[in-house]
């Protein structure tokens, strides 16, 4: 089944307050000058509600991107359940050193909602650890992760008697892509056996449902899963 079916319903229409739309909320402005849209990131500086948005001007290889009043923009935002689009137009260009523009307000807003958490491909290295004492950590992979969970792959079986396990993985934190540490507990909640042809070693996966997960490190990977939706979609699994 395509990712994309399998996460969202049939596109609707929404009203402006319910994307949610907080001040420095990561957004995407795609051009519309070549055939193929041009989509960059950036991000809400303010609004005046049934007049104008205030949104940073893109960077593209450390300048600014060129933007001309009149011009036809659309501004791709995600609220957390909901994945939004709507046309804007170029009203005016605030340079060196603001580097903001005012953009029209929307009058229709398309999008789709999403069903669930969705995960993303990760390839993040995790060391795993029992809860018992003399539990020695493995280092194993996650697969893709999610605000609730993950799936950890593992060359070797995890303690059988270990239902709570001690996760230590790292995210990079946009925009310098700077490390935070993160530290939780999870539930082993079901395991997959890949077993390969004879003389090969097998590989253990294991579903987790993450324990009191800190409220930052959610946040960090609700951005994760916004910044592959908007991007790449072919991160979502």
């Amino acid at each position: 089944m395509n990712s994309a079916q399998a996460h969202e319903l049939k596109p609707q229409e929404f009203e402006f307050e319910a994307l949610n739309m907080q001040v420095g909320v990561r957004l995407q402005l795609i051009t519309h000058r070549r055939v193929k849209p041009v989509p960059h990131f950036s991000s809400l500086v303010g609004y005046v509600r049934d007049e104008y948005l205030i949104v940073k001007i893109p960077f593209e290889d450390g300048v600014p991107i060129g933007l001309t009043e009149g011009e036809r923009v659309t501004i791709r935002v995600f609220s957390g359940v909901n994945v939004c689009s709507f046309a804007c137009s170029v009203e005016r260009v605030f340079g060196r050193p603001l580097n903001y523009v005012h953009l029209s307000f929307p009058t229709s807003i398309h999008g789709t909602s999403l069903r669930g958490a969705m995960r993303v491909r990760a390839d993040l290295p995790v060391r795993v650890g029992g809860t018992r004492t003399g539990v020695a950590p493995m280092d194993c992979l996650l697969a893709n992760i999610s605000v609730t969970g993950a799936r950890i792959d593992s060359s070797q079986p995890l303690p059988p008697e270990e239902d709570i396990v001690d996760l230590q993985f790292a995210l990079s934190v946009p925009p310098d892509n700077r490390e935070t540490q993160v530290r939780t507990r999870a539930s082993v909640k079901n395991l997959a056996i890949d077993r390969p042809a004879t003389g090969q070693a097998g590989m253990y996966s294991y579903g987790v449902q993450f324990i009191d997960l800190d409220p930052v490190h959610y946040t960090l990977l609700q951005n994760m899963t916004y910044e592959a939706l908007l991007a790449d979609r072919g991160k979502i699994v």
